[in-house]
């Protein structure tokens, strides 16, 4: 029986870094297939996780939750078809909906396969802007998931980790959650929370399991009591109730404009965005830019392109930018971008430069020019 674990999060999150752990430290000894749907026409994260040794099937055709009940249902079934695989990870698009993903999973309705767990990966750091100007697809991430796993949490700090997480706690009440930074903790303790073997309800039934009658001093296993299957801990049921959550003195919004008061529905934030969305499609919302290149750079001209992104005025609102492009010295370069944070790196070699950049009314002439290209 093939194992499926879905790894969702809004771009830039950290799912390729927490699949890269998890494939270390926890999946060991495992056949594995990893099914990923970049949100664009290049895909990038296709070459990290090939140097990993795991077979990679790349689906390009746009945003998977617009794409999902057609090819995505019989990618899966082909997958399992030629590999029988003993575990497939499944890594959506940052801007697709984790709903659309479990429907589409359990659509395909294998007698070969079972939905294993299904995770949402959130950067605590940005967790409340994302939650504020986008969403409609944030938040499903949120909501639909059995465990989610902060990032970032050790650069965010406890008190913004706390904010996040009550924050999640207002959209998901029931979710295990993840909070300790990765580089303390084991992928193996993050897969038993994944599979819900690590959670508050099984530690309290194992300190029940191991009470004590406090008459005669004897353990009663035998008498009945509560237990959570897999299938229960991931049957949970969500209340969503609407929440207005007013910026906070000094806080300001991803576009750079401070705001006193929360969006209204027919409000738009002063980017020009409006914020709050009602059953779009992420394309209704999101555009990317991609190329492929044989230009060369050096470190410091990506930096410096990756730093600029900061003027939305000029580049709009870029919410993820990663490539890999081939160094002026030789070296190839690897880079990742989200919102005030960049990372600049070298790597190894790919079959061709490419470039792509994700978010909101992005201005693809002027980026195109920032990377001289």
């Amino acid at each position: 029986m093939t194992k499926i674990d879905i790894f969702s999060g809004f771009l830039g999150a950290g799912k390729t870094t927490l699949i890269k752990k998890l494939i270390a430290e926890a999946y060991a000894g495992e056949k594995l297939v990893l099914i990923e749907n970049e949100f664009g026409e290049i895909g990038i994260d296709g070459g990290f996780m090939q140097d990993a040794g795991i077979e990679v099937t790349e689906m390009n055709s746009g945003c998977i939750c617009c794409s999902l009940v057609g090819d995505f249902g019989e990618a899966l079934k082909k997958v399992l078809a030629d590999y029988a695989p003993d575990r497939i990870l499944i890594e959506p698009s940052g801007v697709g909906k984790l709903s659309d993903v479990i429907k589409a999973v359990q659509a395909i309705g294998s007698d070969d396969a079972v939905l294993n767990s299904y995770t949402t990966v959130v950067d605590a750091a940005k967790c409340k802007m994302y939650m504020k100007n986008f969403g409609e697809f944030f938040n499903d991430q949120v909501e639909n998931a059995a465990t989610i796993i902060l990032s970032h949490t050790s650069s965010a700090g406890d008190a913004k980790c706390q904010k996040c997480i009550e924050l999640i706690r207002e959209h998901n009440a029931d979710a295990t959650i993840v909070a300790t930074s990765w580089d303390k903790i084991d992928g193996k303790d993050i897969l038993a929370a994944m599979e819900c073997e690590n959670t508050l309800e099984s530690e309290m039934q194992k300190l029940k399991d191991e009470e004590a009658c406090p008459v005669c001093g004897h353990h009663h296993h035998d008498e009945p009591h509560h237990e959570h299957s897999h299938e229960q801990c991931h049957e949970h049921h969500h209340e969503h109730d609407e929440h207005h959550d007013h910026h906070e003195h000094g806080e300001h919004c991803h576009c750079g404009e401070h705001h006193d008061h929360h969006h209204e529905h027919d409000e738009h934030c002063h980017c020009g965005e409006h914020h709050d969305y009602h059953h779009h499609h992420a394309d209704d919302v999101f555009a990317s830019w991609g190329i492929e290149t044989t230009a060369k750079f050096t470190k410091e001209q990506i930096q410096n392109a990756l730093s600029a992104f900061a003027d939305f005025e000029v580049y709009g609102t870029v919410l993820r930018a990663k490539g890999i492009v081939e160094g002026t010295d030789g070296d190839w370069i690897h880079f990742d971008y989200v919102p005030d944070e960049s990372d600049v790196r070298n790597g190894s070699a790919s079959v061709i430069g490419r470039i792509c950049v994700i978010g909101s009314q992005i201005n693809e002439e002027a980026i195109a020019k920032l990377f001289d290209l």
